[in-house]
């Protein structure tokens, strides 16, 4: 009986998943505000009911209460998540809102699934959602201070200052892990710091290509976004490298919409990966994993392969929860979260969790487009680029579309870090998005203070055409009073 409810489950939040991601972007073809409303009270049902039917299930196949524990307390920290955002916020994007909080929902079923065959049962559900509340907090502070903080279009060179010594730091003095130097390792949490050096590094590109596009300062900008990239290079964290090198060129390239730096960077890209493929053994290593991860399967490609038989394993509709071995992938809550997701609810399922990273995207595209200040304008393109960049990296690291890099799985994976800097990332959009809501504002009462003064100074020609001449002191006066008026309205 209880292997039917299982595998009837699966269908169900197949079903669900994919009315949620047709509703993300129905929604950017609504007209009325209620009918958007609408939308989004129907995207937090789904969230929920998507959330109790999986722990639900969870529970019939390990029948352990602490996955009611665990459930119990993700709805509630959600449910407060939604509910605090409308109340202090009530102009941010709900959509940005529920997208976050269906990916966090997708992340922790599959890292309850994984952490009940640790040595500790659960510790990594119970740890993830530490940070999800410690992410929540920080969600909640930035939107505020984007909003009230005007100056921050003027710290250009202490953002790649901060910058540049957090990533020195773990170059000289952080361990190697996999090959890489990523972080420190402080009460036993793994720090690391180029997760928040990456939102600095859009601040910075942003602040000094809204200060100048000439090609002096555009000299200086690509010089020390290079001491960036070559940072990461040295500390041999290269996904990290490839994500700053791309965001600098989609963002410089939309500020000074010349081709011939988009060209020339992109040749540069490719020389240094010619050159990082020659330099770094372990490139090496994943480039043949990547080439033929079943020739290499006892070595290099074991990770690779073992993610491939996952998601052919899982097929369309997964082997459903509890049911399948996603164990078995190595690093399988972080790295390889995605393949471990689509072989127990299935390829369909991981297609609608790209979707909505997809979905996440086109709104930062929509805010970036629509914000007058040129500053927060690339801020939100850069943040927007770094966010989809990743996404691409990891998944298709996974599925052997290019070769693996390491990266994060924004609110999906396992990670402190990771979780933090993706709620810091989004609260800028959210604060971001208010601005933009402001200014729309601003110019609506700019256009009817005009409107308003347009009519004033039709009604008072008319008045003058339609009055009698009946000498000079008649017209003087109210002449006069007339003109007073008018200064009075523009004031």
């Amino acid at each position: 009986m209880v292997n039917i409810m299982i595998q009837l489950s699966k269908y169900i939040i197949i079903v669900l998943m994919a009315a949620y991601t047709f509703s993300c972007f129905s929604i950017f073809t609504r007209n009325y505000e209620d009918e958007e409303k609408r939308v989004l009270i129907r995207q937090d049902v789904l969230i929920f009911l998507l959330q109790f039917i999986a722990f639900a299930t969870m529970y019939l196949a390990a029948d352990d209460r602490r996955i009611l524990f665990l459930y119990a307390t993700l709805a509630v920290v959600l449910l407060a998540v939604i509910l605090l955002y409308n109340l202090i916020y009530p102009n941010v994007s709900r959509l940005v809102v529920n997208n976050m909080c269906m990916l966090i929902t997708a992340g922790m079923i599959m890292i309850t699934r994984l952490s009940s065959d640790n040595e500790s049962p659960y510790g990594t559900a119970i740890r993830q959602l530490i940070f999800v509340v410690l992410g929540v907090v920080f969600g909640l502070i930035v939107p505020v201070l984007i909003r009230k903080l005007t100056f921050l279009d003027r710290w250009t060179y202490i953002y790649a200052g901060v910058g540049g010594a957090a990533l020195l730091a773990v170059a000289l003095f952080a361990s190697l892990s996999g090959g890489a130097r990523l972080g420190f390792e402080i009460m036993g949490i793994n720090i690391q710091p180029s997760e928040f050096v990456k939102i600095l590094f859009v601040f910075f590109v942003a602040s000094s290509l809204n200060r100048s596009t000439e090609f002096k300062n555009i000299v200086v900008t690509t010089a020390i976004a290079a001491a960036h990239v070559l940072i990461l290079v040295i500390s041999t964290d290269l996904g990290a490298a490839l994500i700053f090198f791309v965001v600098y060129l989609v963002m410089l390239y939309v500020a000074t919409r010349q081709p011939l730096y988009a060209v020339a960077g992109l040749g540069a890209g490719v020389l240094a990966a010619v050159a990082g493929y020659h330099l770094f053994s372990h490139i090496q290593v994943r480039v043949e994993a990547w080439q033929d991860p079943i020739a290499t399967y006892s070595g290099s490609g074991y990770q690779v392969a073992q993610s491939l038989f996952a998601i052919g394993t899982g097929n369309w509709f997964g082997t459903g929860l509890f049911q399948g071995q996603p164990d078995t992938i190595p690093v399988a809550e972080t790295d390889f979260i995605f393949s471990a997701i689509t072989e127990e609810m299935g390829v369909i399922f991981g297609l609608c969790l790209i979707l909505i990273c997809v979905s996440c995207y086109v709104m930062f595209l929509n805010i970036a487009m629509e914000l007058h200040n040129r500053f927060y304008k690339y801020v939100a393109l850069g943040l927007g680029t770094c966010y989809i960049f990743q996404v691409f990296l990891q998944i298709g690291g996974v599925t052997k579309f290019i070769p693996s890099t390491g990266m994060t799985l924004p609110f999906v994976r396992y990670g402190g870090s990771s979780m933090l800097s993706t709620m810091i990332m989004f609260g800028i959009i959210q604060g971001l998005y208010i601005v933009r809501e402001d200014e729309e504002e601003m110019l609506e009462k700019e256009k009817e203070k005009e409107a308003y003064n347009g009519l004033g100074r039709a009604a008072s020609r008319k008045t003058a055409k339609n009055r009698p001449k009946s000498g000079p002191k008649f017209e003087e006066v109210p002449r006069q009073r007339t003109r007073k008026k008018q200064r009075t309205r523009q004031k």
